[in-house]
């Protein structure tokens, strides 16, 4: 392991391993351990240099340990084709594929293809790093809950993270911290001219709440 896998797994270990307790105790619940347990094996793999640099390696391997844990909504391709979803493991966790399932309870999503181009237009020159993270975002947005917890991930950070790292002109754009779907939606339908919103301001709405509420 590299001196940068090296770190990367510390600040996970750090961040992660631990929840706190009602006592003030730090008290390590079972799905904590089980994902920290994943993530620190998939960023012991031997990947290409570009791969270990990129920030979305460690914030990608804790939504695929939420897969692996049947957390979320993602297919065991986390939404990418399987020529493409090879090609992602490959890249970033090289090595046999660990046993994905499905997920359940996503609904269909006719403006899958409206959304990824928007997150890729924030981009001048989409690689495919960009497009395997629009991809992956967009399919969790087939979920019901936060998405966040749709796309497997431990906590609304880890999306705050992988936004900001993979699409930062995009969501910088979220100055009110909105929750991350209702302002991927919201953006969209003001850039379609689809004005699903009446009330003058976000801070004048009787939704507010909805849209700007605790994400946990």
């Amino acid at each position: 392991m590299t001196r940068t896998d090296r770190q990367t797994v510390a600040n996970y270990s750090q961040e992660h391993a631990t929840l706190p307790g009602t006592d003030g105790a730090a008290v390590a619940s079972d799905a904590t351990v089980a994902r920290h347990r994943i993530v620190v094996a998939l960023l012991d793999r031997p990947a290409l240099a570009d791969a270990i640099a990129d920030p979305l390696r460690p914030l990608l391997a804790s939504l695929v340990a939420g897969r692996m844990l049947g957390q979320g909504v993602l297919s065991a391709t986390l939404g990418l084709a399987s020529e493409e979803f090879a090609r992602f493991w490959q890249h970033y966790f090289p090595g046999p594929i660990l046993p994905l399932a499905d997920g359940v309870g996503s609904v269909p999503m006719p403006e899958r293809e409206e959304l990824e181009a928007m997150l890729l237009a924030h981009v001048d020159e989409p690689s495919q790093r960009e497009r395997w993270a629009a991809a992956i975002v967009v399919a969790g947005c087939a979920g019901r809950d936060h998405l966040w917890y749709d796309l497997g991930l431990a906590n609304r950070a880890e999306l705050s993270a992988l936004l900001t790292h993979a699409f930062p002109r995009f969501a910088v754009q979220n100055t009110g911290n909105m929750k991350w779907k209702k302002f991927l939606y919201r953006y969209h339908c003001q850039h379609e001219g689809i004005y699903v919103c009446r009330s003058p301001s976000c801070q004048a709405c009787s939704d507010y709440a909805q849209c700007f509420g605790p994400e946990e």
